[in-house]
């Protein structure tokens, strides 16, 4: 049907180039791209190599080297490759440069997280950030706001761009538009809850991407209510939750980005919590990391060159595409809603269990970057396929719930609606 150029090749890449390449009826040919072009043709040949073996229809698979912090880089391959659409898998620091490129060239844009600054110590930058901290209340370094502002010229240039179509943001999401589309006629409370139950034997290790890990858990943390922000300290609100196929978990309030969208998108909510578990011995190894400097993201001399703490750090922690052949346990990722349907209130509960074993015998993953991976495949599917395709920038509860809820089912993350679920407090 159509040409996909994906930018990118880390371990939720690898999870969607897999999917899509599976997906060869919509994704007629792709197009590889990433810093590291020889991960891409590693990639590449995997693919061709079990298409070879099943029997399988393969898509055209192409391979570049890109830096995607260069606009004018980014504009001559997406010239050169002439796709559909770009699915950005990344880092979230180049969110902005790739849509700037796919406005130059009138190109679809597909994400899975929103933009965050990779120096948040840049003065220009800190500005335009103090000045949203004082207006909307939280202290977070990511946000929608830089990613909105593109609205207005993505609609003129004909052209959407999808954010957040990975699990949080992006299922969570989703699940939240179909519960109100089906299940309510008010949505009140959303919690949002994403565990993992998975044991990689390191003694400390990060799920996806360290320095955005990172960043994200030892900020402060804040939660929607009544329409405003609350912001609260790093970890200091825990609940404890029994999770399906999990069990019981300690799981902490953190600010999350589809909050801030979900608080506009859903009418009449009244409040958005997110949840995430963590061990303490996580918690324990990222205190002491942080109290010695090593999750600072500005730069600092040593031995006569500059070097990012936090980028240092990545480099010393296992790779999280690594984590998969070691990694045993399960995720359970969902929300629970409250509302009012036909005047009397009710709950549900929408919820994925993911297998990390299971994830790796599949596409050689660890859950984290299959979770992530396979909506992310089918955002842009759904993009590509004209069925969430409109000029602008959208995020995915903006869209019709429903042709996503049915793909998830059929490419690997089945899910479930609980009518009496236990509640948080």
């Amino acid at each position: 049907m159509a040409k996909i150029l994906i930018i990118g090749c880390g371990g939720v890449a690898q999870v969607a180039i897999q999917k899509c390449a599976a997906c060869a009826e919509t994704f007629t040919e792709i197009c590889i791209a990433s810093r590291t072009k020889s991960k891409c043709d590693a990639l590449k040949e995997k693919i061709e190599k079990n298409c070879a073996g099943t029997g399988a229809k393969a898509p055209v698979i192409t391979t570049a080297c890109v830096n995607a912090d260069d606009v004018q880089d980014l504009i001559a391959l997406i010239g050169r490759e002439k796709p559909a659409a770009v699915l950005n898998l990344a880092l979230p620091y180049q969110d902005l440069t790739i849509m700037d490129a796919c406005l130059a060239c009138k190109v679809d844009y597909i994400d899975t997280a929103n933009y965050e600054a990779e120096d948040t110590e840049d003065p220009a930058w800190r500005a335009i950030y103090e000045k949203r901290c004082r207006e909307e209340g939280f202290t977070a370094y990511f946000d929608y706001s830089w990613q909105w502002a593109y609205r207005e010229r993505f609609e003129q240039a004909g052209i959407t761009a999808l954010l957040g179509t990975g699990f949080d943001p992006g299922v969570t999401s989703v699940f939240s538009a179909y519960a109100l589309k089906h299940y309510f006629d008010e949505i009140h409370y959303i919690d949002i809850m994403d565990c993992n139950g998975g044991d990689h034997g390191y003694p400390f290790a990060t799920n996806f991407n360290p320095e955005i890990n990172l960043r994200e858990v030892s900020a402060n943390g804040s939660y929607w209510e009544n329409g405003h922000w609350v912001e609260t300290k790093p970890m200091e609100i825990k609940r404890v939750y029994n999770f399906d196929q999990v069990g019981e978990k300690d799981m902490y309030l953190l600010h999350h980005e589809e909050i801030e969208s979900l608080a506009k998108n859903i009418p009449g909510v009244k409040r958005i919590r997110f949840f995430m578990t963590f061990g303490q011995s996580y918690l324990t190894h990222m205190k002491c990391l942080e109290n010695v400097g090593m999750l600072r993201t500005d730069p600092v001399m040593f031995e006569g060159r500059e070097i990012v703490p936090i980028q240092f750090l990545k480099a010393l922690l296992p790779d999280p595409a690594s984590l998969g052949p070691r990694t045993v346990g399960k995720t359970n990722i969902g929300c629970i809603f409250t509302g009012v349907k036909d005047g009397k209130e009710k709950s549900i509960y929408i919820y994925n269990v993911c297998d990390h074993q299971e994830c790796y015998k599949e596409l050689g993953s660890q859950a984290i970057s299959y979770t992530t991976g396979v909506p992310a495949m089918i955002g842009a599917k759904l993009v590509l396929e004209g069925k969430w395709k409109k000029p602008g920038v959208f995020n995915v509860e903006e869209f019709d719930p429903d042709p996503f809820m049915e793909a998830l089912n059929r490419y690997g993350l089945p899910w479930v609606v609980d009518e009496n679920p236990v509640l948080i407090d």
